[in-house]
């Protein structure tokens, strides 16, 4: 049996390769399960594609998110069995040996399997939901609406705030609209802070949530928050920026009309994998709760797949992700 697999051979280089595969002997807690779909990541794959993430070693597998079949699993694994559809933090690969002591949940019957790949998307949102204290009534602000920004106004907005999207690509203002933004503006205009004091009143938005992961975004973006606000840095920050950062120290410091603002880092990483006494959240119950709300049809998935590919288009998915970012957004390989 070959096992194929989505390879970064070098710096944006997606090669697709086949490794010989003998049934594998499994440890107690193991599982070995064939993949269906694997959603790209399209921030961390292409931070790796490009070869500057330190922890991502060339020639590798990327991927982290993955709908698979249960084929075989190990003596200690209790519940699952060959032929149950699990999610799971998974490569891009045909077949995987995965630990079951990490996140892995079935998958509830009814929902449609392109979607499961997407609760790792939505679980990375739900951090900042998690450390933050928005509540019913709060106006919160998402700069960046790719997956993960577009998720987390969507969670956003089932924590009971109004929310305000703003991005420079107005094919995503329009799709973050049609999955439930209250508001969209583009980003990089003028008149941006205006149109938020118009729409919360005059008093700025009660969080911002940066998605986008560049520093100069979340730094520009300050003068829409409001006093006692929150700034949720969401997207992991990339990238060399130089200023003074006095101004942002007294928008911390002071007590002025935009000051007091409370920043709060939000990786996904700051939880437990699984549920435990000393913590409420876990990243296993985050992603338990997403794959519910994705069967109560409460977070809206299909409008947010943009290509199903197979494996061997890679190079096409990760071209269009970095160079087309307008037309690629969700992009699922296909295994079957």
């Amino acid at each position: 049996m070959n096992n194929k697999q989505i390879v970064f051979t070098s710096p944006w280089k997606a090669e697709i390769r086949q490794k010989r595969l003998e049934t594998p002997a499994l440890g107690p807690d193991e599982a070995w399960v064939r993949k269906i779909c694997t959603l790209v990541s399209p921030g961390t794959e292409l931070a790796c594609l490009s070869g500057n993430e330190s922890w991502f070693r060339m020639p590798g597998i990327p991927g982290y998110a993955s709908v698979s079949e249960v084929l075989q699993t190990g003596d200690n694994v209790e519940g699952f069995a060959a032929g149950d559809i699990v999610f799971h933090y998974g490569d891009h690969s045909a077949y995987s040996v995965v630990s079951t002591r990490h996140v892995w949940l079935k998958v509830p019957p009814s929902l449609p399997l392109p979607w499961v790949p997407f609760a790792r998307m939505a679980a990375v949102a739900m951090t900042s939901l998690r450390v933050s204290q928005i509540e019913l009534g709060d106006t919160v602000a998402v700069t960046g609406l790719g997956l993960v920004g577009n998720m987390a106004s969507q969670l956003a907005r089932l924590q009971g705030a109004t929310v305000i999207g703003i991005d420079l690509s107005e094919q995503r203002l329009q799709l973050a609209k049609a999955c439930g933004a209250d508001h969209v503006l583009l980003g990089g205009k003028g008149e941006l802070r205006d149109e938020v004091m118009r729409i919360t009143n005059g008093q700025g938005v009660s969080a911002l949530i940066e998605a986008t992961g560049v520093p100069k975004v979340a730094v520009d973006h300050l003068p829409l928050v409001g006093r006692f606000g929150e700034v949720i840095l969401l997207g992991s920050p990339r990238g060399d920026f130089q200023t003074n950062v006095t101004e942002l120290l007294n928008r911390i410091h002071l007590d002025g009309s935009y000051g007091n603002l409370t920043f709060k880092g939000a990786h996904e990483w700051r939880y437990p994998v699984l549920p435990d006494r000393f913590a409420k959240h876990s990243l296993a119950r985050n992603c338990g709760i997403i794959l519910e709300l994705m069967a109560d049809g409460r977070l809206r998935i299909e409008p947010l797949i943009s290509h199903v590919l197979k494996p061997e288009e890679a190079e096409q998915a990760y071209q269009g992700l970095r160079n087309d970012k307008d037309r690629y957004n969700g992009v699922l390989f296909d295994w079957r």
